[in-house]
């Protein structure tokens, strides 16, 4: 009984010192286990695609990597709460909230038609240096979320960044693809053999990370691959 009164006094008082707060607008959480509020659960904005053919993800590679399906789970914009959450599981280090969102687009992925028989998910790498100074691959967060749901293996450090490229971020088309174009390689192509891949990544674009990872990829005797990305940004 004393523990327990302790604790009813002592949550409220850590609360206070140590608040918990929403990722996606920072207003205050109440459980210790929540990570993103009710209202702006409710606002984002999911597509659907991943039971849409010939969506606009996928339209984005058209004529240029043969893609079996793409799916994005939210609409991309500047000031929102996808921003926000982005944001904060590339530069605040909340893995949790990569796992979350993963475990969204896994959600999506499995009640969809379009994406049976993956047999392994790939997270599109970093750089090892990019990697190391960030502490982990975002990218790998989401697809291990996703693994959770759809009870696939998600196989990093198999395909490999080259070298080191700039930040794509204020970077037209072309800079784009040539910034990433041949920096991807294999380090055991012999497990990806025959299988379909599910090709993971945080916010698309142009495509071009993509594209170029998945060019190298296809390299691999009886490959096939789809795409899951977080959210889709228009340029």
């Amino acid at each position: 009984m004393i523990a327990i009164y302790k604790e009813k006094i002592l949550e409220p008082l850590v609360h206070m010192i140590y608040p918990h707060l929403c990722a996606g607008c920072e207003s205050d959480l109440l459980e210790q286990n929540e990570l993103v509020c009710y209202k702006c659960i409710s606002s984002l904005p999911h597509t659907h695609f991943a039971s849409i053919e010939n969506n606009p993800v996928e339209k984005i590679f058209w004529g240029r990597v043969d893609i079996a399906a793409a799916m994005s789970e939210f609409y991309f914009t500047k000031d929102s709460v996808v921003q926000n959450l982005v944001y904060e599981l590339k530069y605040r280090d909340n893995k949790a909230i990569g796992i979350y969102l993963g475990e969204m687009i896994g959600e999506s992925i499995l009640g969809s038609d379009r994406f049976k028989n993956i047999d392994a998910i790939i997270p599109i790498p970093l750089y090892k240096s990019r990697e190391k100074k960030r502490g982990y691959n975002q990218a790998a967060l989401l697809a291990n979320g996703i693994s959770k749901i759809i009870n696939i293996p998600s196989i990093e450090n198999n395909v490999i960044r080259t070298r080191a490229t700039d930040t794509q971020t204020k970077k037209h088309r072309r800079d784009r693809w040539e910034n990433v174009s041949g920096g991807f390689a294999i380090k055991n192509p012999k497990v990806l053999e025959q299988k379909h891949l599910l090709l993971v990544d945080d916010v698309l674009t142009t495509g071009a990370t993509l594209e170029a990872c998945a060019i190298e990829i296809f390299k691999i005797p009886g490959v096939k691959i789809s795409i899951a990305v977080l959210a889709l940004a228009r340029e």
